[in-house]
């Protein structure tokens, strides 16, 4: 872990783990697949069962940036969504990024704007470097607290 918090090569790491963030929430709001990929390693994985458990949904895990990127597409394209990113804590060692980091995740139904359904999620990620910058490899995301309609999310 990288104890240097004002070496400007930590800065540099910290702000480029954060963007990678933004990079997968916008791709997501945007419904830019383009950039939702370029957060994703090849061989990522994504793991959203702690929150779907809490939300009432069984949701597999996902494997492959490609899969990745299709699942939330499509899963999401009858919603507008908008994520959030507030409190991230970033660990650097070498090539490697640990971040816990709470997300706010809006959905709404694009057909009905009154069903809505918010949730304040817990993201662990880990991210490995490449020669095109930081990229996701493993997210795990568990669920703080949700308010609203929770069948938005069905067929996700």
């Amino acid at each position: 872990m990288s104890l240097h918090l004002n070496a400007p090569d930590t800065l540099h790491d910290i702000h480029a783990v954060v963007d990678t963030l933004y990079r997968f929430a916008a791709g997501i709001d945007l419904r830019d697949r383009k950039l939702l990929s370029s957060a994703f390693t090849g061989d990522a994985i994504s793991d959203f069962r702690p929150a779907g458990a809490k939300a009432g949904f069984e949701y597999p895990v996902l494997q492959g940036r490609e899969s990745i990127v299709e699942a939330l597409s499509t899963s999401l394209s009858g919603l507008d969504t908008s994520h959030a990113f507030s409190n991230p804590r970033v660990m650097v060692d070498g090539d490697t990024a640990r971040v816990d980091v709470l997300v706010e995740a809006q959905h709404v139904s694009s057909v009905n704007g009154a069903r809505q359904y918010l949730m304040k999620n817990r993201y662990d990620v880990v991210l490995a470097r490449r020669d095109t910058g930081w990229e996701i490899r493993h997210v795990i995301v568990d669920n703080v607290w949700r308010t609203g309609d929770p069948s938005v999310l069905t067929g996700i």
